[in-house]
């Protein structure tokens, strides 16, 4: 799953440095087993486990890791322990093996060239980005993926819980058919069972679409293309697009609607359009769509659009959204009920319609990030097994989009607080920041609060600058225990800083009465 929120590595695997030391029992399996047994707490006597984990994600993780501590009987189930196709996701999760992490390298790889631009205006002459080598930054990268793959799997193994590599399908309720990584299977029994298989892309069928890439193989790509084509209007598009532009190919972004980023704040929409297209070379293409690609004799493409169109290209990459990774899972012999996309409808307490099976993460259709699907795990594991009374919390949940600039948010758009709180009140600045106005670099920063005007409670906070997700983290906080804009403004701000605008803004730029704008 993709994890747009920033959040450290470190706080997904653990919260203890010594999570992070992979354990010195030897790393290799052998060839006939495919199953590692640790020392389990409680032994459950009508079934093999307490809890039987599908899928190695952050939200199964957590839970089997959670849950072990409480004192539960846990397997985890996972395909593959190591990243890669056929796969490509594997022990961790998507965010680990190809979402937030691998991508959140490339974002730090792709920004260095702008960073030099503006050296010169500090003094700096003659710096130049040079020349990037795509080969030796996934190499880079695939070692770092590697040993996240083994903390992952020694952390869990230190816990107590049994890693299984093989894919499970359900033959009923609380009995689920392992087909092991070796080729034989085996039948395991749980009184619960969790499934947090994640997502997966989804590609329309249109002529050529075999030729098309996803999130997936582009962090496998054995040459940087020249030249791509990426199609839809989500976040994980428009980050790719920025990535890519950053290191020096020629791209094209193509979405069929108005504006990319729905469901983002309308003001950080159009922001990001703006900055975008004075301060990359993207091409954005809205209200339009590929209608078929063609792989040509040297292995380029062209595309073509509904416009009449076409574009020249090495190659194209799809996000036009995920789908839930359920298809395979036997879920009709369990009784669990999808939804369109394969998604798992669940409670608060991520239980779905079978008392016994759970769900979290993207797999349930409710909030795809990392940061909800650990706390969707943690909290489950904690009602299940610690004796705790923990419904998942949804409101209030902090994320970023990393393009260039970055978008931060935390709370209601302005459209969402209208239709909610009916009176509200919108403080909005545009300005250059000091990094930038000093290099007379022609880039914009935009900070907005939106506050409850009956009770001064501030419902949304949307930010679009350098480090915006750092900066929300921590106003995530404040928001989440119901701060008030007073208590916004009485904090004294940090000098000279872009995030002091937070605790500055004292004019609104307008306000809304019963829902209607009113300047």
């Amino acid at each position: 799953m993709y994890s747009i929120a920033g959040v450290t590595t470190a706080a997904m695997l653990a919260t203890s440095v010594s999570a992070f030391t992979v354990p010195s029992r030897s790393t290799a399996r052998k060839a006939a087993t495919f199953l590692r047994r640790s020392s389990s707490i409680r032994m459950s006597t009508e079934y093999d486990y307490d809890l039987l984990v599908i899928g190695g994600g952050s939200g199964g993780v957590r839970a089997s890791r959670i849950s072990a501590g409480h004192g539960a009987k846990v397997a985890l189930l996972e395909g593959q322990l190591k990243h890669g196709a056929p796969n490509y996701s594997a022990i961790g999760g998507t965010c680990v093996n190809v979402g937030c992490v691998p991508k959140k390298l490339m974002v730090f790889a792709g920004r260095y060239p702008g960073e030099i631009s503006e050296a010169a205006g500090y003094g700096w002459k003659g710096a130049t980005a040079g020349t990037f080598d795509w080969k030796t930054f996934m190499e880079a990268k695939n070692t770092e993926i590697t040993r996240l793959n083994n903390i992952y799997d020694g952390m869990l193994g230190n816990a107590g819980v049994d890693v299984i590599e093989g894919f499970g399908k359900f033959l009923g309720k609380n009995e689920v058919e392992v087909a092991l990584s070796n080729g034989e299977t085996k039948v395991l029994t749980a009184k619960n069972i969790l499934v947090g298989v994640g997502g997966w892309p989804f590609k329309p069928d249109i002529p050529g679409i075999e030729h098309t890439i996803t999130s997936n193989e582009i962090f496998y790509l054995e040459e940087q293309p020249k030249k791509i084509v990426i199609v839809g209007g989500g976040f994980i598009a428009l980050e790719f697009a920025a990535i890519m532009d950053g290191l020096g190919s020629d791209v094209s972004v193509v979405y069929r609607g108005d504006l990319f980023l729905r469901g983002f704040d309308l003001d950080m929409r159009e922001h990001l359009k703006e900055e975008m297209l004075a301060n990359s070379k993207i091409d954005l293409q809205f209200n339009t769509d590929l209608t078929e690609i063609v792989k040509k004799d040297d292995g380029s493409f062209t595309v073509k659009t509904t416009d009449g169109k076409t574009i020249e290209c090495d190659a194209v990459m799809y996000a036009t959204g995920r789908n839930a990774k359920t298809d395979k899972l036997g879920l009709e012999s369990a009784g669990v009920k999808t939804v369109k996309g394969g998604f798992i409808p669940v409670d608060d307490y991520s239980k779905s319609n079978v008392d016994n099976i759970y769900a979290v993460g993207d797999v349930t259709g409710r909030i795809a990030l990392t940061p909800v699907a650990l706390m969707e795990g943690h909290r489950l594991a904690d009602t299940l097994f610690g004796g705790m009374d923990r419904k998942v919390d949804h409101e209030f949940v902090a994320s970023t989009v990393f393009t260039t600039p970055e978008i931060g948010t935390v709370g209601y758009t302005e459209e969402e607080a209208a239709e909610k709180f009916k009176d509200i009140t919108v403080y909005k600045s545009r300005f250059r920041a000091m990094k930038h106005s000093f290099p007379k670099s022609e880039t914009y920063s935009l900070f907005k609060i939106i506050v409850d005007s009956k009770t001064d409670k501030v419902i949304g906070v949307h930010v679009a600058t350098d480090g915006a997700g750092e900066m929300v983290q921590g106003v995530g906080i404040a928001v989440k225990m119901g701060a008030t804009k007073a208590q916004f403004d009485d904090t004294i701000g940090i000098h000279p800083t872009s995030a002091e605008e937070l605790v500055t803004m004292r004019s609104p730029s307008y306000h809304y009465k019963d829902g209607v704008k009113v300047e």
